[in-house]
């Protein structure tokens, strides 16, 4: 277990941890893999569970609150990780940076956790191409069933039904239930003031990225191992995530109820 954290909290390499722990190359992979099936297995259900009608409530209360952007169900966006080239892949692994990824598209909330992911695309996806196949039916099998289609905005003059909505950035198409900044071409006040209510929500996606790369320096390196494991190690690392920050939550929290006592 040392032998997987070493490697996913600090990114060393397979040749350091095989001088470190006096283990073989083949034998610190068959640990880092195995731990990171076990993680994912005995985890998920806990730090990544499926959204039921009350998460999504709560969920939209929180960005209505903190990022002043009503109705909102998550913030949406993609980040490329570098893998060593898969055999016979031609370049479909490689993104417009000229070197080979997998993607991780994800959708995170006000606490940075993320509430539904997608990782192993090809590098050479684009993110909205990610998600109207698996990912969109992910979010849009939840939402018929377990919300109401619209909703007054709260605190408002004259308060209008409107519909619940995901956020992203202008890579993606514009759809009923997601919502990509308006074109900066003549844009009057309104539009200027709803890029950036937009732009508020948007980058607590982009902010949990931060925080997995950071905390994770796994994904500082390229992962040069089979792609299988390298989207293992990926899913590890945002179930690690996920359970570090309900422990930050649930820390804080407590801390502010005792300030407040």
């Amino acid at each position: 277990m040392l032998c997987f954290f070493r490697f996913v909290a600090i990114g060393n390499s397979f040749a350091s941890l095989h001088f470190e722990f006096l283990l073989g190359v083949s034998t610190i992979s068959g640990v880092i893999r195995q731990t990171c099936q076990v993680i994912w297995q005995r985890l998920r259900d806990t730090v990544l569970p499926e959204p039921k009608a009350q998460d999504w409530i709560r969920i939209a209360e929180g960005f209505d609150l903190d990022a002043q952007f009503p109705n909102c169900l998550g913030a949406m966006d993609g980040k490329h990780k570098r893998v060593k080239k898969p055999p016979h892949s031609g370049s479909r692994f490689c993104n417009n940076k000229q070197y080979f990824s997998v993607v991780l598209l994800a959708l995170a909330d006000t606490t940075y956790k993320f509430i539904i992911v997608d990782i192993g695309a090809y590098g050479s996806t684009a993110d909205a191409r990610i998600f109207s196949s698996p990912f969109l039916d992910g979010v849009r099998d939840f939402m018929p069933t377990n919300l109401p289609s619209q909703r007054a905005a709260q605190n408002q003059d004259t308060p209008l039904p409107a519909p619940y909505v995901i956020v992203a950035d202008k890579g993606f198409a514009l759809r009923p239930h997601v919502m990509r900044p308006i074109s900066r071409r003549n844009l009057d006040d309104n539009r200027r003031i709803f890029n950036y209510r937009l732009t508020r929500a948007r980058r607590y996606v982009a902010c949990a990225f931060g925080i997995v790369s950071n905390k994770w320096r796994v994904f500082l390196s390229s992962l040069q191992m089979a792609l299988d494991n390298a989207t293992l190690v990926i899913q590890a690392c945002v179930i690690l995530h996920n359970f570090v920050r309900i422990q930050e939550t649930n820390h804080q929290s407590r801390v502010r109820l005792s300030i407040d006592i």
